[in-house]
């Protein structure tokens, strides 16, 4: 029997989820001073990009770019960073992050630049919602 699938614990905890593409789950971080996605591909015991099929691999950055499309219709930015880090958390994921000049972090990296500012109820599922729709996870 294969392991299941199941997020880590840190990213559960720093993320909502937005919904479910064919390969990834796709999370928004709970920081309202950046548009930023986390794609998560839905196969346990999986840390580097290699780690996945050829096939999988391809289909990673197809929704890596469906995330970017999204994010620029929801939030329209002057940059996407796209990074798969994986020091602290292992597990595989790729952020998506919507930057514009003059953010919180400009011209620098998103992680830890300052404190992270929570979104709204209101605010949080306007957000979700919109990136459901650009998604067409609705």
């Amino acid at each position: 029997m294969s392991p299941t699938f199941e997020l880590d614990p840190r990213l559960a905890g720093d993320t909502v989820v937005v919904g479910d593409l064919p390969l990834c789950r796709v999370l928004l971080m709970r920081d309202r001073r950046f548009a930023w996605l986390v794609l998560v591909p839905r196969q346990a015991g999986r840390v580097e990009v290699a780690d996945l099929s050829e096939d999988d691999r391809a289909r990673l950055w197809r929704e890596v770019d469906l995330a970017g499309a999204a994010l620029r219709q929801v939030a329209p930015c002057d940059k996407l960073n796209v990074g798969a880090l994986g020091n602290i958390v292992r597990q595989l994921h790729v952020h998506v992050v919507a930057r514009v000049e003059g953010d919180a972090a400009w011209p620098g990296p998103v992680w830890g630049a300052g404190r992270s500012e929570p979104y709204s109820r209101a605010e949080l599922d306007e957000r979700v919602e919109a990136l459901r729709t650009a998604l067409s996870l609705s």
